[in-house]
């Protein structure tokens, strides 16, 4: 609905602010004070026609830049961006509550994709391989697809998109990006930063909207890929759309990530990790650590010391420097989260820590719930069941190593996991035996580096390939071999055998 007087956010096309012919907006708030702050646009399916054309034009001719330009501008960009990441943080923490520290370091991550991408030149070397046959030459090179569209969540809405429209770029494609209405103001951020970079108008695009500009994006035929990220029933359904237009997918899902402490380990690193990972950015992350395994005899010390640092953290407004979490990002989300601890206490869960009651005094019309702890969860419990999205945690007991895997690899979802232990071994056979695409050994968030790809197994990921490294620059490319002779003019004349290799 219209705030009267609240600022209209809108899309960008073609290398500039528009407003497009859709008069659709949303409410953009600050989940801190719960005060509408903004207006944004939400794109139609003409609208989208729109940008996707633009994008299609510019991407005809940014395919032709030398990778040596390409990597100049991508460069350009990665200081613009240092220059700019406070103001950056600034935008994300306003808009979907997290706190600037944990705003900052989401920046940080991205802009190391960036630098990733900067070497666009050695990623897209090919192969070459010389007489095959007589005269013959055989070489391989990767060439963009086109336009490529990114879908992306609230959570993260500058580190997602970086994930992406990099290495999209860098390749020669232009890129479509749709980030949650939510929290839209850092994607316009970045596409100002594009622009002073000296990236060609149309290369880089912003539509906001919701389900309707996501099926047009996906039914469009001039998008040739689409990259998402979000929960699984809708990483399901993008992966199905999209592949039946005939594009290709990479359609990232939800998670619950496990966190198995072996009675050998240190407890107090465990429990700092458990407590950072399980409630830093309100448990919004698709890394966060939602369940924490332990394994007899040590859960009952475990449980005592993840009490003890709960204690002490501070629930304020994210611009707080001291606050260690913020609030959720929407009310109606806030609400979600509360009705799931109240299903977990109905089904019998020992609920250790319980802050749905939670209060900030300067800001009694946040979206606030306090870190909530269960102990005693089962499997069988929605609490266990479900991704939560929210700064609750659920402590399940295992007797052995063998309980704990086996209860690990049941999860239909295999985004991450993390072990905590002192023995090596136990160590090496977990990675080896888990089920999950990210493991982290005494690391309790395993994000890898740029120049590695993210991505899991199971309902955590639809489709082949993982996000940015070496597998984004395949994604966003396809392959060609050429096989090449210039053959002398005597041996000239037709031949309609099968081609050998002489």
């Amino acid at each position: 609905m219209a705030v009267e007087g609240a600022p209209v956010i809108t899309h960008w096309v073609d290398g500039k602010p528009w407003r497009g012919a859709s008069a659709r907006t949303a409410d953009v708030t600050n989940p801190a004070t719960g005060a509408v702050t903004g207006q944004v646009a939400l794109a139609s399916a003409a609208d989208v026609d729109t940008a996707v054309r633009s994008a299609r034009a510019a991407a005809d001719e940014w395919r032709s830049v030398s990778l040596s330009r390409r990597a100049r501008v991508l460069f350009s960009l990665r200081e613009l961006l240092e220059r700019n990441k406070e103001a950056l943080a600034q935008r994300i923490t306003a808009e979907h509550g997290k706190v600037l520290a944990d705003a900052m370091g989401e920046v940080a991550r991205g802009i190391e994709v960036v630098e990733y991408a900067c070497g666009i030149p050695q990623l897209l070397a090919g192969n070459h391989s010389e007489q095959v046959s007589t005269d013959t030459d055989v070489y391989s090179i990767r060439q963009p697809i086109g336009v490529v569209a990114g879908i992306t969540p609230f959570n993260f809405p500058a580190m997602v998109p970086m994930w992406m429209f990099p290495i999209a770029i860098a390749c020669g494609n232009a890129f479509v990006l749709k980030p949650s209405e939510r929290d839209p103001s850092a994607a316009m951020l970045v596409a100002e930063l594009w622009a002073e970079a000296g990236l060609p108008d149309g290369v880089f695009s912003v539509v906001h909207g919701d389900r309707e500009a996501v099926a047009a994006l996906l039914a469009h035929p001039d998008v040739g890929a689409v990259s998402f990220v979000g929960s699984t029933p809708i990483a399901r359904y993008v992966y199905e759309t999209a592949a039946q237009h005939g594009k290709r997918v990479q359609a990232l899902g939800g998670a619950k990530n496990h966190m198995v402490v072996l009675p050998d380990a240190d407890l107090d690193i465990a429990a700092d990790a458990a407590v950072s990972a399980g409630f830093g950015s309100a448990g919004e992350r698709c890394m966060a650590i939602s369940v924490v395994v332990a394994v007899d005899p040590i859960g009952d010390e475990l449980v005592a010391r993840i009490v003890e640092r709960i204690a002490k953290l501070r629930i304020a407004d994210g611009t707080d420097p001291d606050a260690d979490m913020g609030p959720l990002v929407t009310r109606a989300h806030r609400d979600r989260v509360a009705g799931l601890v109240d299903d977990g206490v109905a089904a019998g869960a020992s609920l250790v820590v319980d802050g749905r009651e939670q209060v900030v005094a300067d800001r009694p019309d946040g979206f606030w719930l306090g870190p909530c702890l269960f102990d005693h969860v089962r499997p069988e419990m929605s609490i266990y069941r479900e991704e939560i999205f929210g700064p609750v945690l659920s402590v399940v007991r295992a007797g052995t190593y063998d309980d704990a895997l086996a209860l690990v690899n049941a999860s239909p979802y295999g985004n991450g996991v993390a072990i905590f232990t002192r023995d090596g071994g136990a160590a090496r056979r977990f990675q080896f035996e888990v089920e999950a695409g990210m493991v982290g050994i005494n690391i309790p968030i395993p994000v890898p580096m740029a120049y590695y790809s993210f991505g899991g197994w199971g309902d955590s990921l639809f489709g082949d390939t993982h996000v940015h490294g070496a597998e984004g620059v395949r994604f966003y490319t396809r392959g060609k071999v050429v096989t090449s002779r210039f053959a002398d003019p005597a041996t000239r004349g037709p031949d309609l055998g099968f081609p050998q290799n002489r």
